[in-house]
């Protein structure tokens, strides 16, 4: 492990953040001696981010903590465009309005984890189209486009892999990577940003942001990503069998989220609990030393923590008490997710896949076949079960160990 003399890559070495930096030694002798302004984007493609942008939020975080300031670039210029980094095929065009739309929604999970005001470390939030918006096309060709060739730009995996796959590439995607460097250089000039963090997968366009501001302004400055994120059994961070893990109430409710960081590896704990909560360093290894059912409740402090920072205190509280109804006193807590089949009832195929719990009735007549569907713990074998309820009464569907909902009329 290097060692860092600034609180802020020391910090970020020590709890498993940093994958690669364009230049260690000037980063953190600029740390110790101001203030540095770093930045981090987020397009706005969907209503909320998920986890797998969390780690980059928690930089930010961390930024702060550090005694530095963050700076949120909201994407709403270049969501417009699209980044085709890892991705096979070009993104849905979004009209203006979702893309505000969806900018208003992300915004509030920002608010939990910096503190944002006019102080000289307080987070800032800026929106791209600001700048990018006003950008000519001949005056982007001119200034910015001289800057790049096309043969650099074909070596970028963000190119390189889609031409390889013979997926077609638009030439809008094509300018991402000038317009992410462009905002680079903009929050360089106008405030005075020095440092640009991301995932792995951005470490080309960061570069291009770099250079752009030494060509352009002979501004010195620096770039920072994180490790790919992949859980223990090779899995994407992020990703379930039953979709995404949103940060977001209205796209997950927080029992799920809450779930997710409990059902961790017990392999991922200790570098989790670096990650995403505040736990001291000494805390977190005595946690993840922890061996057979004792893990369990690191596990526990794990889901309570982040959910805390990400959802609130009251919502952790209530996923913690919902699981321990559940799965302890066998009963249905509050938190659950929640069907009414009215007064003629739902065949128990519909209802797993409208809870969310299947992707569709013929996946839902396999887990039955399974043994893996219990209502009320008792488990049901036919697929075509009508599920009846009374009024006020509320009954358990269970899918496996995991998935759990609340049938009412």
């Amino acid at each position: 492990m290097t060692q860092y003399t600034s609180d802020l890559l020391r910090v970020l070495d020590e709890r498993g953040y940093i994958h690669q930096t364009t230049d260690a030694a000037g980063l953190d002798a600029l740390a110790n001696e101001q203030i540095v302004p770093g930045y981090i984007g987020f397009d706005a493609t969907a209503p909320s981010l998920h986890i797998g942008s969390l780690v980059q939020i928690m930089m930010l975080r961390r930024l702060q903590q550090a005694g530095h300031k963050p700076i949120v670039v909201m994407g709403g210029g270049t969501t417009r465009i699209g980044d085709p980094t890892g991705r096979d095929e070009s993104r849905k065009m979004l009209t203006d309005e979702t893309i505000e739309s969806n900018i208003q929604s992300i915004m509030t999970v920002f608010d939990k984890l910096l503190t944002f005001g006019d102080g000289p470390t307080d987070a800032v939030m800026v929106n791209n189209h600001d700048w990018l918006g006003e950008l000519g096309y001949i005056e982007l060709l001119q200034q910015v486009g001289t800057h790049f060739t096309v043969n650099r730009m074909l070596t970028f995996d963000s190119v390189r892999l889609r031409l390889d796959r013979e997926q077609p590439m638009t030439f809008l995607e094509f300018n991402y990577m000038i317009l992410q460097g462009y905002d680079y250089r903009h929050l360089s000039r106008e405030m005075g940003v020095r440092l640009q963090m991301g995932g792995s997968d951005q470490w080309g366009n960061i570069v291009n942001g770099i250079e752009l501001g030494r060509r352009m302004d002979g501004a010195e400055l620096f770039g920072l990503t994180t490790p790919l994120l992949t859980t223990a059994d090779g899995g994407k961070m992020g990703k379930t069998a039953s979709g995404a893990v949103w940060l977001n109430e209205d796209q997950l409710p927080a029992y799920d989220f809450w779930q997710y960081w409990r059902n961790s590896d017990d392999r991922d704990v200790g570098r989790f609990l670096r990650l995403f909560t505040d736990l001291s360093l000494e805390e977190i290894t005595e946690l993840e030393s922890l061996e057979g059912s004792a893990i369990n409740d690191a596990k526990v402090i794990l889901a309570n923590e982040v959910t805390t920072l990400v959802r609130g205190e009251d919502a952790a509280r209530s996923a913690e008490a919902t699981a321990a109804q559940t799965f302890a006193g066998g009963g249905a807590g509050e938190a659950l997710p929640t069907l009414s089949v009215g007064s003629e009832g739902m065949r128990i195929g519909a209802v797993l896949t409208e809870l969310g719990f299947t992707q569709s009735n013929k996946e839902a007549k396999r887990k039955i076949a399974e043994g893996a569907v219990k209502l009320d713990d008792v488990a049901i074998s036919d697929p075509g079960y009508l599920i009846e309820a009374e009024d006020g009464q509320e009954l358990k569907l269970s899918l496996g160990k995991k998935k759990h909902g609340i049938i009412t009329r």
